[in-house]
């Protein structure tokens, strides 16, 4: 089983005065390698300050989104290198919230994750359903058809993580059964499995839907769930150490 990943997604939230946060988080965390993993991914504003903050501690920090140039004009965006360059060790791509937002496509999805590759970070692809597609039994496509446009051919396992977000139970109180969690963490390790062979073990699979202190435990003992992208938990150290507690414990 590879090691347990705790991530947390700041998402548009935070300013200097939240690395009160962050520093609870880091200070907390105990040294010892076999415990989980964990990261905060940032607002970019953040990132070289939460990395200074989080130095010599277990944290990890990273971005939320790249831009799949190194360089160039592109007013307003950041590469891959640049998050790196900042203190950053990961960096989400594909959110749903990106996705519906910014019109990202799996192919975009999957040109951000080979520059995050090819600058040294660690890409945390997001897949994942919208209620409709769910209710229109379009699950096992739509999950299909995002790996694999998703997940560039540069990538290998290791190299990468991926999430899956039900996307009608982020931010909705609404969370996904456990059986319905497990089938579509089953499917993801299945299609990462045909194009990998067995070094598809070594991809972790997070939970992406509204993990918080109260259900943690749960959804962490489902097969194939090695970890949480955790959103409005993360916020608060007590709620994301409690989940990291959780994670710790299995």
């Amino acid at each position: 089983m590879p090691r347990t990943l705790i991530a947390g997604n700041w998402k548009m939230n935070g300013l200097r005065a939240d690395l009160s946060t962050l520093k609870e988080v880091a200070a907390a965390l105990p040294p010892d390698q076999d415990n989980p993993e964990v990261l905060l991914c940032v607002p970019a504003t953040l990132i070289a300050s939460a990395a200074d903050a989080a130095a010599g501690s277990p944290l990890r920090v990273g971005g939320q989104a790249c831009h799949a140039k190194e360089k160039g004009a592109h007013t307003g965006d950041l590469s891959a290198a640049m998050l790196k360059d900042a203190g950053a060790s990961h960096v989400i791509v594909g959110h749903s919230e990106r996705r519906a937002d910014h019109g990202e496509t799996s192919a975009f999805v999957a040109e951000q994750a080979a520059a995050a590759i090819k600058a040294g970070l660690t890409p945390i692809i997001c897949v994942g359903e919208t209620l409709a597609e769910r209710e229109q039994g379009q699950v096992s496509d739509v999950i299909s058809r995002q790996i694999a446009e998703s997940v560039p051919a540069e990538a290998q396992p290791g190299s990468f993580v991926v999430a899956y977000e039900p996307v009608w139970a982020i931010g909705t109180g609404r969370v996904a059964g456990p059986e319905q969690i497990a089938e579509a963490h089953g499917l993801i390790r299945k299609l990462l499995t045909d194009r990998f062979g067995a070094a598809a073990s070594e991809v972790r699979i997070l939970y992406g839907g509204s993990m918080n202190p109260a259900n943690a435990s749960e959804i962490l003992q489902v097969e194939n769930v090695n970890g949480g992208l955790i959103g409005g938990a993360s916020l608060k150290a007590a709620d994301f150490l409690s989940i990291y507690t959780a994670a710790s414990a299995r």
